[in-house]
């Protein structure tokens, strides 16, 4: 595949090539949108945290970590069960060394972090085996929409990235009540992906909301109301605000898919607009397939970080290179923008000295 610095053209080259050119020469803004699912509580259908309950705890140490450099809603650092630092240590370390600015925005939470927020009115989701995952869906879109209008026009472009445990069940759910076949295709954070928790997970949701596979094609509201999380709708509305005037690069891995659906059937015209920014763990996973779900949504290109852990002397980054966490907090994309906005000057190499460097300070290590 072809590379332009140390970003893959993982998806659609020449429209990729085109949006990094795009890009070059401009400066982004850095959204993470954060949320928590009731959902990230079902035993092992999430790593994000040492058990289901710390997932609460995940998303705001995540952004204070992006913006303090350090967490203070809990003493450490998040990582998963098999103590594997958070990727919002790899875009903290690349928006660092970038000097890109960043925001929060909240699409609904248990836990408030310790920084400014930008507050898009949504609650906490439920867990989607209710069938009423998401309230005031409509709402947190408009006002996400106003926010990404605004930003527009400070920034030449826009980096949006998420952290919500739990996210690629509720991302599935979304896209399979779209009628996105997307069963076999979702990644995760962990080596062994839980394919069959998840789908499971999601069929008992489709029962008891009473829907089924495509029967909200055109619904995208209720299909997240139904059996998404609080991230999507404020994302979704996010990229639908700014994306008429800039470019946006949105930052994750398979939840990618559900969020551009969303985006799809409610304005098909800013599509051009837009561009998925990923690291090189989720295009590489034999166990998902990125490309197979945006081929199914639309004809957008998909950039990929070429991160490369392999030669770190820290086990937990290392444990990147055998298939833990792989992407989140926006990671692929920061790096993205990183290695654009610096013209090629931060490579992966310098990046993940500052990667290292970072996650010393973090554990104590002099």
């Amino acid at each position: 595949m072809k590379r332009i610095f140390d970003v893959i053209l993982a998806y659609n080259e020449s429209k990729a090539e085109a949006f990094i050119q795009e890009l070059r020469g401009k400066n982004p803004l850095f959204i993470c949108t954060i949320g928590t699912t009731e959902t990230a509580k079902i035993p092992g259908i999430s790593a994000a945290g040492r058990n289901p309950e710390l997932t609460d705890y995940t998303p705001p140490a995540d952004a204070e970590l992006i913006l303090l450099g350090r967490c203070k809603c809990i003493p450490d650092v998040p990582v998963t069960p098999e103590g594997i630092p958070t990727p919002a240590l790899i875009t903290m370390s690349a928006l660092k060394l970038a000097d890109i600015p960043a925001l929060v925005a909240s699409g609904g939470l248990n836990v408030k972090p310790h920084i400014p927020l930008l507050d898009l009115g949504g609650k906490p989701g439920s867990d989607i085996r209710m069938g009423r995952a998401v309230e005031n869906v409509e709402e947190v879109i408009r006002r996400a929409r106003i926010a990404g209008e605004n930003l527009s026009k400070i920034a030449d472009y826009l980096v949006i990235g998420e952290s919500i445990p739990g996210g690629t069940t509720t991302a599935l759910g979304v896209l399979l009540v779209m009628g996105i076949d997307a069963k076999e295709k979702m990644s995760s954070s962990m080596p062994s992906n839980p394919r069959e928790l998840k789908f499971r997970t999601v069929e008992a949701s489709l029962r008891v909301s009473g829907e089924k596979f495509g029967s909200l094609s055109d619904d995208p509201i209720r299909a997240i109301s139904c059996v998404g999380d609080p991230v999507i709708p404020a994302f979704a509305g996010l990229v639908l605000g700014a994306a008429e005037r800039v470019p946006v690069l949105i930052a994750g891995g398979t939840q990618m898919g559900a969020v551009l659906a969303v985006i799809k059937s409610l304005n098909q015209a800013i599509l051009g607009n837009i561009a998925i920014g990923t690291t090189r763990w989720i295009i590489s996973d034999k166990s998902s397939d990125l490309k197979g779900i945006i081929n199914q949504i639309a004809d957008v290109p998909i950039l990929a970080a070429d991160l490369d852990f392999s030669g770190s002397r820290f086990e937990g980054l290392k444990a990147y290179e055998r298939g833990f966490v792989k992407e989140g907090v926006g990671a692929g994309g920061a790096a993205i923008a990183a290695m654009i906005k610096s013209d090629g000057t931060i490579t992966k190499e310098a990046l993940t000295k500052e990667i290292e460097r970072n996650y010393m300070r973090l554990i104590g290590l002099k």
